[in-house]
């Protein structure tokens, strides 16, 4: 069982929010492979599937302007159709907020594009209002490393936690004898976790590790 009266993420205590993950944002991006972006946000994406914890997904001006949601992303969700805004800011979106409110979650796991815009405004928006806010850095990026890296800086001095999406997925995980989740997981790190997945299938396809035995 989790413990939720701790400080560390769990299904039950925190909400996955991706923002603006759509084609005109990805043009922009500078700061990042934006191929590494999309793999790192849908291995994000499935974590929260296969965890089942509340997820949000959200663009801005979709149909005239930035084009639809990644559709990677959209496989792992299908039938969640995205909340559409104008705001660049999320937080002032009823829509969003009321999204937020309806998962009934304090802690915020948020990934956007770009970092210094829709990930920066409905961040520092949700400390002042709040949230403990946990900002995915390698599944959001800006328009230059110049502005990902500032506005990092300025999330963090308004008291976001930055972390990585592998680092969700594992501290989601934390005990390899949780058997429910374990084979799901390990599926997501070897089609998303880069050097770390090729070993996992190395291990299991050479000699059947499984990190659960003991």
């Amino acid at each position: 069982m989790f413990n939720d009266k701790s400080d560390l993420l769990t299904p039950s205590n925190s909400a996955i929010i991706l923002i603006d993950h759509q084609p005109q944002m990805l043009f922009g991006v500078q700061s990042a492979d934006r191929q590494t972006v999309i793999n790192n946000t849908v291995g994000l994406a499935k974590t929260a599937k296969v965890f089942q914890a509340p997820i949000i997904l959200t663009t801005v001006a979709a149909n005239s302007f930035s084009g639809p949601l990644h559709p990677q992303i959209q496989e792992v969700f299908p039938d969640q159709k995205p909340i559409d805004r104008t705001s660049m800011n999320s937080w002032e979106d009823e829509n969003f907020l009321a999204a937020v409110k309806k998962t009934g979650r304090k802690k915020l796991i948020i990934a956007a594009l770009w970092t210094e815009v829709c990930l920066a405004f409905p961040t520092v928006s949700a400390i002042k209002d709040g949230y403990e806010v946990y900002i995915v850095t390698d599944a959001s990026a800006g328009t230059t490393q110049e502005a990902h890296n500032m506005s990092i800086q300025r999330m963090i001095q308004a008291g976001a936690i930055p972390v990585t999406w592998q680092s969700v997925l594992l501290e989601y995980q934390r005990d390899w004898a949780r058997q429910d989740t374990y084979d799901s997981v390990m599926e997501i790190v070897i089609q998303h976790g880069g050097a770390y997945g090729v070993g996992v299938l190395y291990a299991h396809t050479m000699f059947g590790g499984h990190e659960g035995a003991v």
